[in-house]
């Protein structure tokens, strides 16, 4: 069982359908219990960084993302969901993420011929080996919705990369956590095999 975290962000029924079509048995949930004994956490959201850090600890769910990870439960944030796993955005300043990762997410920079969001399909490198990129192709193209990108502290937990105004890293692993800043379930194949990988990890 793999539990999705409910804090009323968007596309959280999109990753639970996408589940379903895998074959894995998924609960979207709220439910501290039902979260810190699953097999597999899921943290998806679109939205703004502010609102869902209110949400999360208006529903008590910021110590239980924090046990998860402290019991080695694998873990996977989802665009949003990636970037609330870091300290901070310039999307909401003031507002402390939940820094289980360090680092710090930026806006993508205004340039000419640009669109911001940025919304629409690019390709990945993978400068560090990823379990979630097993059996996938270097320049293969996954799905972004977003204005805001991850600059991580450490490079050597980035694990897929991407370029959009910027050097965007796009998806990150550090032992049990996982993130992906795109959205492999709306990634056609390429995403259907990122999440099978993640399956994989949750069964061991």
């Amino acid at each position: 069982m793999i539990s999705i975290i409910d804090y009323d962000a968007g596309n959280i029924k999109s990753v639970e359908k996408a589940l379903h079509h895998l074959g894995q048995e998924a609960v979207i949930t709220r439910d501290p219990d039902k979260i810190l004994n699953a097999k597999g956490v899921i943290l998806p959201g679109v939205g703004a960084f502010g609102d869902a850090m209110e949400k999360l600890h208006t529903y008590g769910l910021v110590d239980v993302i924090h046990q998860c990870v402290a019991k080695q439960i694998p873990f996977l944030g989802i665009c949003l969901g990636l970037q609330l796993l870091f300290e901070s955005s310039e999307e909401s300043p003031g507002v402390e993420g939940l820094h289980i990762l360090d680092g710090k997410i930026q806006r993508i920079p205004s340039q000419a011929g640009l669109k911001i969001p940025h919304i629409g399909w690019n390709s990945l490198s993978f400068p560090n080996e990823g379990r979630l990129f097993r059996g996938i192709l270097e320049n293969s193209y996954v799905y972004f919705v977003h204005s805001y990108y991850l600059q991580a502290a450490d490079p050597a937990i980035v694990t897929a990369t991407t370029e959009y105004g910027a050097c965007i890293h796009a998806s990150v692993e550090k032992g049990n956590v996982f993130a992906c800043q795109f959205h492999p379930e709306k990634s056609s194949d390429v995403g259907m095999r990122i999440l099978q990988n993640f399956i994989g990890i949750v069964e061991g």
